[in-house]
């Protein structure tokens, strides 16, 4: 599975949703089209676009022709692709407004990045993986370039992992299982993974992942439910392996985190 492809996820042609008879596909393969755009990516034609979500290219034609009308897309005839359309970028920013946690975080997990030399995130699942909502960086030159939106799998990352901890049971298994659809190869190393971070979890108090998703980073995280009762939220801390250490993150950095996400429980 490669960076592009882990954080896709074909959830609605390998689960049950077939057989719900209030589930509308062309809906949900519409919403397969919008998420295919990642943080960073501006332009993605139907073919690209199809190879992302696993739909014949003329399904993907109509869907994109679609959503165009509707201002979800709006298409760039100098170099026949998409872009998203102001009304994605409005859905966006108004789900953003309302996590008034950010705020409160914000500074606290700027705190955090600038002791640690790293970054530090908040992140909410969708799916197979965990999207940015906040992301803080200490002024050092070498940390991760990811931004709010960016998208990471969830059972590979020590924030997805930590979510997975904090879940029911019952909508861990179902995701696990959805993991396990997609990538039946790899499946028994990313299951060895996760069922080590909940142990962690349980006995450290944190889920890591050093060199699990990228070899080259090193990370950290801890879920929690917010007071309000709203979905739950990761906060990791993470950075190349080369500028912070696994002892660091575990000696230094957990019981700050630890610290920062029970101030934000009691927000």
């Amino acid at each position: 599975m490669d960076h592009a492809s882990e954080n896709r996820a074909p959830e609605a042609k390998k689960s049950n949703v077939k057989e719900d008879r209030h589930f509308v596909t062309a809906l949900a393969r519409g919403l397969d089209v919008l998420s295919s755009f990642r943080s960073g990516e501006k332009l993605l034609g139907n073919q690209e676009l199809a190879e992302r979500t696993k739909l014949p290219k003329s399904t993907v034609s109509r869907l994109t022709y679609t959503l165009t009308k509707l201002g979800y897309l709006q298409y760039v005839d100098e170099v026949g692709k998409y872009r998203l359309g102001t009304a994605s970028l409005a859905l966006g920013s108004a789900m953003l407004s309302k996590l008034d946690i950010r705020q409160f975080a914000r500074p606290y997990m700027q705190e955090l990045a600038d002791f640690s030399h790293s970054t530090v995130s908040m992140g909410m699942r969708d799916r197979l993986s965990m999207i940015y909502v906040e992301n803080c960086r200490s002024q050092a030159a070498l940390t991760l370039r990811l931004d709010v939106g960016a998208r990471i799998p969830i059972a590979l990352t020590a924030m997805g992992r930590a979510y997975l901890a904090e879940t029911t049971s019952a909508e861990r298994n179902e995701i696990l299982e959805r993991v396990r659809e997609y990538d039946e190869t790899k499946w028994p190393a990313i299951r060895d993974g996760v069922m080590r971070s909940l142990e962690e979890y349980k006995t450290i108090g944190c889920c890591t992942s050093f060199g699990d998703w990228q070899p080259d980073v090193n990370a950290i995280a801890v879920a929690f439910r917010p007071a309000n009762g709203s979905s739950i939220l990761s906060i990791n801390c993470g950075g190349p392996v080369y500028t912070i250490s696994r002892e660091f993150l575990l000696d230094e950095v957990k019981p700050r985190l630890l610290e920062l996400v029970d101030r934000l429980k009691r927000a």
